[in-house]
């Protein structure tokens, strides 16, 4: 991984939360313990950890439990868990994945599995939050697009005022009393208003442009919480 991934592991047997608090922690990782899910949910407020490793089956809170508190609340919600389980059965892993996690491992399990899950999600993830900022960036460009339209409707208008004015001014002089050097000015500023009409034209065009092809890509868009959503369910459907 580009940056060490903090790992939060959630099991009220100490023989795994020391195999695996050893085993990736070697391989880079930081690494914090909990017994079990209520210590578990106190841990994820002092450790704020990258990825939740969690075991389903135990004393005081399981897993299911600790996931529906976790998923309540929005400064957590997004962290991704993956579940251990003794359970091998379909609809407890489809109950887990509409609670919201991330995979699901059914007991006993193999490290080299669990390791590639393990980066797999927290590719997913990161995969996620690039496309979460994209989509803010695409935000910001589309909210810019309307006000850029509206520049440009007042620029050209105040070129139209410009014109007027520069009509009004010449209108009241004959050529004989308009000295050479005035012609020229008067030339001069004519000529760059209709170049600045010409692109001025060519950029609104653009917009317009950029807008209809906003619109219709919009019409297969889907929002990041349902893509998400999605995403998680793909495991359960396999």
């Amino acid at each position: 991984m580009n940056t060490q991934k903090k790992i939060l592991i959630v099991d009220d047997e100490t023989i795994n939360l020391d195999f695996f608090d050893v085993m990736l922690s070697k391989l880079g990782f930081s690494v914090e313990k909990a017994e079990n899910g209520v210590e578990g949910l106190e841990k994820v407020k002092k450790f704020f950890p990258d990825l939740i490793l969690l075991d389903n089956i135990m004393p005081r809170m399981s897993g299911w439990e600790f996931t529906k508190r976790l998923k309540k609340d929005q400064k957590y919600k997004d962290i991704p868990i993956i579940m251990f389980s003794a359970l091998d059965d379909v609809k407890n892993k489809v109950e887990g994945f509409e609670l919201g996690i991330d995979d699901y491992i059914t007991k006993p399990f193999n490290f080299s599995e669990v390791l590639a899950r393990i980066r797999s999600v927290l590719r997913n993830r990161e995969l996620y939050a690039q496309i979460a900022v994209r989509e803010s960036r695409l935000g910001l460009a589309e909210k810019l697009i309307p006000d850029m339209k509206s520049t440009l409707v007042n620029f050209i208008n105040s070129m139209d005022e410009l014109d007027a004015a520069i009509a009004s001014m010449t209108s009241g002089m004959s050529n004989e009393s308009m000295s050479q050097s005035c012609k020229k000015h008067f030339s001069d500023i004519s000529g760059k208003s209709k170049n600045v009409r010409k692109h001025v034209a060519e950029l609104d065009a653009r917009i317009e442009k950029t807008i209809s092809e906003w619109e219709h890509l919009k019409k297969n868009e889907i929002d990041l919480p349902i893509l998400e959503t999605r995403i998680r369910q793909i495991p359960a459907e396999e």
